[in-house]
């Protein structure tokens, strides 16, 4: 779906409108093929070499094709199926700004409908407010993935395998953070050379701004997921200490039981057994499995095993 916006000075919202004019923001979400052939037609740029816009899985870069600019990004969203970022597609031409999304992308629209002084659509501020979006978006993902990381450290009283589950889940957000993060400041770093868009120095400033804030992000990413290595490290030695555990208890209980089962089978053998004739020979068998029994437990409690 194609949806075209205009601002006409920095005071003003986002409007949408109908038709694509000169210095609209150029929006596709849910994007398919025809949506892409639609563009091409706009632009002028040819269709396979922005059809990559479709994969889920594109590795942010930039590219030049001709006087036009296209950076390949990644942002986070909400979980969709094992995919915890999503691709977003920027094309700067000369006459528009364009996004294009794979899925209905809720953070496109959030930034357009931002109130407040912004930038027109058709600037260099433009793509470094959306970019320096996207970097505080990870930034506070990350935060809450450390948030739910050290709740867990601090509730592992009783460990349970959902806990792993949960670790486990999370290494895999912060991995694909930090597998976004890290060619997204490439992009960046590509992008303040000059070689694909004459940039001014208060223009640089604010990248570098962004830089820093992938940086802090992506040592973010990195101390979590040593904390979540550590926590790991932890629940298995709890793991192996209550195995060890349930395992003596086992062996402790196995001995008790087999002490009666063992003194029955004895008297239970259709052969001449010493004690035979004794009127009270039942109740002493008994008292002897009661006494050995009693003296295995208290033992074995002893040890700890109980």
């Amino acid at each position: 779906m194609i949806s075209y916006y205009l601002k006409e000075s920095k005071e003003d919202d986002f409007t949408e409108i109908e038709a694509p004019v000169h210095g609209c923001w150029i929006n596709v979400e849910d994007a398919v093929s025809s949506d892409i052939h639609k563009i091409s037609e706009i632009t002028g740029i040819d269709f396979t070499a922005i059809q990559d816009a479709l994969d889920r899985y594109e590795i942010p870069r930039v590219e030049k094709l001709s006087q036009n600019i296209v950076l390949y990004t990644r942002h986070p969203i909400e979980v969709e199926a094992g995919l915890y970022t999503m691709s977003l597609t920027i094309i700067i031409t000369n006459h528009y700004f364009i996004t294009i999304s794979p899925s209905n992308n809720i953070f496109v629209k959030n930034f357009l409908m931002k109130k407040g002084k912004m930038p027109d659509s058709h600037s260099l501020k433009a793509l470094i407010q959306l970019l320096l979006r996207i970097t505080q978006e990870f930034t506070l993902q990350v935060r809450r993935v450390r948030h739910n990381v050290l709740t867990q450290q601090k509730e592992m009283i009783n460990v349970e395998s959902d806990d792993i589950s949960d670790l486990t889940r999370h290494e895999e957000i912060l991995n694909q953070y930090h597998s976004s993060l890290v060619p997204l400041r490439g992009v960046l770093e590509n992008l303040l050379t000059g070689k694909y868009i004459a940039i001014h120095e208060k223009d640089k400033e604010h990248i570098d701004d962004v830089l820093n804030a992938i940086r802090q992000s992506e040592d973010l990413c990195t101390i979590v997921n040593k904390t979540i290595r550590s926590l790991r490290d932890s629940y298995q030695i709890i793991f192996t200490n209550n195995l060890n555990k349930t395992i003596k208890l086992l062996t402790a209980l196995t001995i008790i039981f087999s002490i009666p089962t063992m003194i029955a089978s004895l008297y239970g053998m259709n052969v001449a057994l010493p004690f035979t004739d004794f009127t009270h020979m039942f109740e002493l068998l008994v008292s002897l499995i009661v006494g050995f029994s009693v003296i295995c437990f208290f033992l074995f409690r002893r040890r700890g095993w109980l």
